[in-house]
Order: C-alpha cells, then structure tokens, then sequence
C-alpha cells in the first residue's frame, strides 16, 4: 500500500464547540497490517482509530510490546490520528476459548489473566495518548464456581449472578487503579448476552464500586438499538455524564448483528445530533468486526454515510472532519 500523505495536523472541523470526530475499528480490518490499516483510515479522512489489541495487530502479551507501543504512536501522530483502545480481540489471551477467560471466570487464576490483559491495555493506552480503554464484563458462567457439598443448598440464580457481580467489581478494582493512575478512563461497554448488558446494569456496576472517576462507560448506538428500552438518541443523552467513548453501525431490534450502514433499522441523524450536544469530544468508532474479509470496502463507504447523516441535521451541529 502505497503511505498516505502525512497528516501533521488534523484536517479542519466545523465551527461547532463540540464537533464529532470519526473512527474506525481495527477489528474490522483485521487481513490488514497495522501500519496499512491506519494508512487507510488516514488516507480515507479518518479522525482515529478504535485499536484491538490482538496478535495480528499490537500484541499487549508480545515480549517488546513497550517498542511496539512507541512505534505505533508515532505512526499515529504522523498521520494526526486519534486512539481509543479496544481489548474484544477473540482469542488474544485463550486459543480455545473466544473471548475467553473473562473477568467473571469461577478460576481466580484466570480472572487474573484478563485483569493482567486490562492493565497492559491501560499502560499501552496511556503510552499511545489514547482517549480510553475500553472492556466489557463477559458472560454469566455456567458453573458458579461453588465446590460440590452436599450439605450445601444449591445456588439459587440471584446468588449466581450476586457473586458474579462482587467477581467482577473486584477484578475492576486493580484496573481502575491503573487507570485513575495513568488518567486514561476505562470505558465499560454494556455487550447483549453479557452481565452487563444495559445501561441499567452499568449503573448497577458505578454504585458497587462507589462511582470512581475513572470509571466511564463505551456506548454502542447498535446495541441501544438492538435491546435498550429507550431509542438511540435518548440512550445518548441518558449516557452522557459518562461517556468515555462510542462504537456506531447499524443493527435491528432484537438481533445483536453489526451491521453496516442502511442495513438495519436505526436513524442516524438524531443520534448524530445527540452527541454533537453533548460534551463528548472523543472518537466515534465504526464496529464491524464481522465484516474485514472486505474491510477496506466498507471504511470507505462508512464515513460518507457518517459525513451525510451529521449534515442531515438542520444545523449542521455533528459535522466531523469535512469530507
């Protein structure tokens, strides 16, 4: 791929205070390296980057990760590139196990693991200059974690997901020390199928732990669509104190399937308009990580789609980066 032209200042925004500023996921151009992905993104008229940590890319386990890690932010300042990073790589910590082991694994060693992942991401993160970290909680295990006792009731379904909740607001707490340390937030993402799947549950999440600071939350615009009692536009405006970062494409009700653009059911131009209203200043990412057997396709025709929908809007107030 031939490098695209450097990029030593970002290309000029709207005359909003609070422009959007436009991403795109790495693990959607995971056939990609990492230095053609974000030549691609740059090259596009991307703002920044929604970057995995997964061995195909930046690899948070690889031995010289530290050198890796500088490499790549000066790749992304050569190319005025924003960051937020993603730790949803499928099998970076597990080749068996997508996703797997997670902070509410019933093995303390293995919780171990995924809080290790997190904290390598928070350090990564702070060393790239990136906006947040993003993570999500995993699913309830099957097995509870309980030793088998006869004289011991069985677990009831509110002590399953009782203990599940203290797993996970004690694995968060070593992170959310690194990251009150590095002032990079952790941005917990609310994932369908998950503990925590709703806004709702975030919430139930901020008030175990006492609501830190750097606690904020990752809002995905498809998964409001996909579940969320309220529309996408007012989960934008319900999520707003603590919004740390935002994952967009489309998807229908009831169906958690990324999508891309004009392929599902939700109206761009008021949630664009949502967050231009807000205070949010930091990037968002299109997620289609379903879809890098044609990523560069689809990076082309998702920020048009973006740049139309924000121009949609009656004053103009989401434009990003002009096209």
């Amino acid at each position: 791929m031939t490098p695209a032209p450097h990029r030593t200042n970002p290309r000029p925004h709207a005359t909003n205070a609070h422009p959007l500023r436009f991403g795109y996921g790495t693990n959607g151009l995971a056939d990609l390296r990492l230095d053609d992905a974000l030549a691609l993104l740059a090259d596009l008229g991307y703002d920044g980057v929604g970057l995995t940590l997964d061995h195909m890319h930046l690899d948070p386990l690889a031995p010289d990760v530290a050198a890796r890690t500088r490499k790549v932010a000066r790749r992304l300042d050569t190319l005025g590139l924003g960051v937020t990073v993603e730790t949803g790589a499928r099998y970076v910590l597990d080749p068996r196990r997508k996703h797997g082991p997670s902070l509410l694994d019933p093995d303390p060693a293995d919780r171990a693991r995924r809080v290790d992942l997190l904290i390598r991401a928070v350090r990564i993160a702070a060393d790239l200059g990136a906006h947040a970290v993003h993570c999500f909680s995993g699913v309830l295990p099957a097995d509870p974690g309980h030793p088998a006792d006869p004289a011991r009731p069985a677990a009831t379904a509110d002590t399953v997901e009782d203990t599940a909740w203290k797993r996970l607001a004690e694995a968060l707490t070593p992170v959310l020390d690194a990251a009150t340390h590095t002032a990079v937030p952790l941005a917990v993402e609310p994932e369908p199928g998950h503990l925590l799947a709703t806004l709702a549950d975030f919430h139930h999440l901020r008030r175990i732990l006492g609501d830190p600071p750097a606690l904020g939350l990752t809002l995905d615009i498809g998964h409001c669509q996909c579940l969320e009692p309220l529309p996408p536009a007012d989960c934008v405006r319900a999520a707003a104190p603590w919004l740390r970062h935002v994952q967009i494409e489309d998807m229908r009700r009831g169906h958690h399937e990324h999508l891309p653009f004009g392929d599902g059911e939700i109206d761009f131009p008021p949630v664009l308009e949502a967050l231009a209203a807000t205070d949010y200043q930091a990037l968002t990412v299109v997620e289609l990580p379903r879809h890098s057997h044609a990523g560069p396709h689809f990076a082309a025709q998702s920020l048009p789609f973006l740049h139309r929908a924000a121009r949609a809007i009656p004053d103009g107030g989401a434009e990003g980066s002009t096209p």
